[in-house]
């Protein structure tokens, strides 16, 4: 490698700009041969203007065309955002993955059968070096709600810069220490180049508050309340889950778990010893005996999702479980902007049932694991850096923590997006380049852009639906009898009560019929002048064009 032309860059193909999908991409070497590194490789998840897709992936194809000089992946801990693409996406990539036991544990568990490769993992544990290529990276053990998060010490022939992933300063952590405020300190002391450093609540002033006062106020509104009490939460919050196990074991109640990926995360957990000292949960058949009182329920659903265990308690559909006046339901996390209305709905849905709703302007019954104005103060303080890099946030959090980082005397603010490729090394840090950073989505086993899975399409289905006409001519070109016409996601009758596929329909024949016999051979031009005379009428009947599909044979 050609050392005098050398830069060290760092690219985000998702996470910048956005919450979720965190993807970064750190590179040395000079522009025509650089040698890549992977931190994270997470997803996001869609709302209704996706229709049908499962999974919103980065668009890798730039480093998919870097491959040969693809090195290595690191995952600072297993939240989906920061993990969940791995299994989708490495199959295209098939370079070694750096990540803790439970990470790895998580992943495994979350593996579908058609998920078959097998992946070149390798472990490593806090306060571990490894090398990735010319990177050397030193594990930095954090506070998050999940066990085992890290922060990555990268060191280069440049300078070291520390990724910090999802981090807090929690003095009480309901899983872990808390974060060695010594061992960053030295890492300012020893100089740092750069802090890549997440800005999720770089909006709100003052400091987290402690998951352990979490823990003591759900241990209070648990004991306290006079029948059932739910207790719903991310299923990832594996410091929650504890949080509420030993809530309701403290206010003297059983406790039941509902959800799938809930237990999943529990008995990754369990195995790896984070929830040992705490009473085994009980089955639905044994919670159906146990009075209300004495029963608490941990369960999925705190975003609005319509098939999670809270929905379907909110609408009792559940086999064994109901809930009903003077039971309590409590929402132990935030809502991700754009899941209000389906959270509404659900609360709405408990309302009316006479369940009491508790939340944190109640009480206080959740914290972020992300850190506020003051911890990032102190994060810039203990280390130091020469430039500071604000990723993980939109826009607003991302320009108010650069705003943060200039206040505390950062001599380099770099802003930058998903795909921008920024230059931290040699010389001042500054924007290089662009490079392709979109979106990809997972629909059932297939993946692409929005062209190539018909998104585009499934939105016109989804806003006027379709129309399908069935023609067949005879040997003379004339109609064989009346077209089939089926319309489906269309109003069935007019204003007027009029069949709504007899009037597309007699709209399709006048149109055929207008055309002059010798023209009919062209069965391509009666069946484009049928599709415009249905969308036409449908637009004068009904204000809106359906999409059409109009197949004309000849016997």
């Amino acid at each position: 490698m050609n050392k005098k032309n050398n830069e060290l860059v760092f690219a985000p193909l998702g996470g910048v700009g956005e919450i979720g999908m965190n993807f970064g991409l750190y590179g040395i070497g000079p522009k025509s041969s650089r040698k890549w590194m992977i931190v994270d490789c997470g997803v996001t998840f869609p709302g209704p203007e996706l229709p049908g897709v499962d999974l919103v992936l980065p668009d890798i194809s730039f480093i998919e065309e870097q491959r040969d000089n693809l090195l290595g992946m690191v995952i600072t801990h297993a939240h989906e955002d920061h993990y969940g693409a791995i299994l989708d996406l490495w199959p295209r990539l098939e370079c070694p993955v750096h990540m803790s036991a439970f990470t790895a544990a998580m992943l495994e568990s979350k593996r579908e059968p058609h998920q078959r490769h097998q992946i070149d993992i390798r472990l490593f544990k806090a306060n571990e070096t490894f090398a990735v290529g010319p990177f050397s990276i030193k594990a930095i053990s954090v506070t998050h709600s999940i066990p085992e998060p890290f922060s990555l010490l990268i060191e280069t022939e440049f300078g070291r810069v520390l990724h910090t992933g999802d981090w807090k300063f929690d003095p009480e952590p309901a899983l872990g220490q808390p974060v060695d405020e010594d061992q960053l300190s030295k890492i300012g002391d020893e100089g740092l180049l750069a802090l890549v450093c997440d800005s999720t609540n770089a909006m709100t002033d003052g400091e987290s508050p402690s998951e352990k006062a979490v823990n003591e106020s759900l241990t209070e509104q648990i004991t306290k309340a006079p029948g059932r009490v739910v207790i719903t939460t991310f299923s990832s919050n594996v410091g929650r889950i504890r949080s509420v196990m030993e809530a309701a074991r403290d206010s003297g109640r059983s406790l039941l778990v509902l959800g799938r990926s809930m237990r999943r995360v529990m008995d990754v957990a369990g195995d790896l010893g984070y929830l040992d000292g705490l009473p085994e949960p009980v089955s639905e058949d044994e919670a159906d005996s146990i009075p209300r009182e004495n029963l608490a329920v941990i369960c999925t659903g705190s975003q609005g999702e319509s098939r999670a265990a809270l929905a379907k308690l909110a609408r009792d559909e559940m086999r064994s479980l109901s809930l009903t006046k003077g039971d309590m339901v409590i929402f132990s996390s935030r809502a991700i902007p754009g899941n209000e209305k389906a959270i509404n709905d659900i609360k709405n849905g408990l309302v009316e049932m006479g369940v009491r709703i508790l939340e944190n302007d109640e009480a206080l019954v959740h914290v972020s694991g992300h850190p506020r104005r003051n911890e990032l103060r102190r994060m810039y303080g203990l280390t130091r850096p020469t430039i500071a890099v604000p990723v993980h946030g939109e826009a607003a959090h991302l320009a108010a923590h650069a705003a943060l980082a200039a206040g505390e005397g950062i001599a380099q603010v770099a802003s930058i997006r998903n795909g921008d490729l920024l230059k931290i090394a040699p010389g001042n840090a500054e924007i290089v380049d662009k490079i392709e950073a979109g979106r990809h989505y997972k629909d059932g086993l297939l993946y692409g852009d929005d062209r190539q899975i018909g998104l585009r399409d499934r939105r016109k289905l989804a806003f006027a639906g379709i129309v399908c006409l069935n023609v067949i001519m005879d040997e003379k070109l004339n109609l064989l009898d009346d077209p089939d016409i089926e319309a489906v996601g269309l109003p069935f009758t007019d204003g007027g009560g009029e069949g709504l596929e007899d009037i597309l329909l007699e709209a399709a024949i006048g149109a055929i019929e207008s055309i002059p016999t010798k023209r009919r051979r062209d069965l391509d031009l009666v069946a484009e002048a049928a599709r415009r005379a249905i969308r036409a009428e449908a637009r004068d009947v009904w204000g809106k064009k359906p999409q059409v599909t109009v197949f004309v044979s000849q016997v």
